[in-house]
């Protein structure tokens, strides 16, 4: 008779299995997973889990109407943290595009076009998770990369409005994402904010944005706001350190001056904004 491995030895050779795997087993067209399957996949990995006390995604993602059977373009993903939990979860019945910002004058800081290289690297390896992400880009307020004619039920940008200011684009992308938008489809925005009546160059400078900018500028292109949340509201951040919003974590750019203090304010107070395309 054929001896069957010690539940010890069948709980590690389990636990080995390529989380990948494990994942695509649950995401075939006919089976889409549920939010919470893929907030809790494995292979996030423990330090962006982490940081789900701090951003609230299933929140997040609920407040901005999410459903599995949606088109989605994320703006400026980053590392991927959100994409690792909007691919998997859009996989079976809807779409994910993902669009790289790049700035107008074309190229991009040495860090940046590494951080884009190795998030398309971390898709291909993946393609039973991440086959079905189209990954494109926006510069100067047009996509490129995607389908012709393009139209999405959802465009979300997480934390990358006050980056486009010094770039001189945040109306050229606001334009952008409604004219990709369907009628009725939502814009969803979460953004460090700032203290009402903060000026533009201190947003620059400090990475937070008042919620009037941020409204005023998508109503200017057309977008009626119709929903806030403070989701991701932190009311230990001050929003007063000599670094801005990267003296918190993740960031701590001032290193491990004042660290356990950032640690203990934790990641920046935010809005999280939902506008609809009329």
């Amino acid at each position: 008779m054929k001896m069957l491995p010690a539940p010890s030895l069948m709980r590690r050779a389990f636990l080995a299995l390529p989380a990948a795997m494990l994942l695509a087993s649950c995401a075939t067209p006919t089976a889409p997973i549920s939010l919470d399957t893929a907030i809790a996949a494995p292979y996030r990995g423990e330090k962006a889990q982490a940081r789900d006390v701090y951003r609230h995604p299933k929140e997040t993602l609920e407040f901005f109407g999410l459903a599995p059977d949606q088109s989605v373009l994320e703006i400026a993903p980053g590392g991927g943290w959100y994409t690792d939990i909007l691919g998997p979860y859009l996989r079976a019945r809807g779409t994910l595009y993902e669009a790289q910002y790049l700035p107008p004058q074309g190229a991009l800081p040495a860090g940046e076009a590494k951080s884009n290289a190795l998030f398309e690297r971390r898709l291909a390896a993946a393609p039973d998770v991440f086959g079905t992400v189209v990954v494109g880009s926006l510069q100067s307020g047009q996509f490129s990369g995607f389908p012709a004619g393009l139209q999405v039920d959802r465009v979300l940008t997480f934390r990358n409005i006050h980056n486009w200011i010094e770039d001189g684009q945040v109306d050229a992308n606001l334009r952008a994402f409604y004219s990709v938008l369907k009628p009725g489809g939502v814009l969803g925005v979460e953004e460090h904010r700032a203290i009402p009546g903060t000026s533009v160059q201190q947003m620059i400078d400090t990475g937070y944005m008042t919620e009037a900018y941020v409204i005023e500028h998508a109503q200017a292109v057309g977008f009626k706001l119709v929903a806030r949340s403070e989701i991701n509201s932190n009311p230990r951040d001050t929003k007063n350190y000599p670094n801005g919003v990267w003296s918190l974590p993740p960031t701590y750019r001032g290193g491990d001056t004042d660290r356990a203090r950032f640690a203990a304010i934790g990641e920046s107070d935010r809005m999280t904004l939902r506008f609809v395309k009329p």
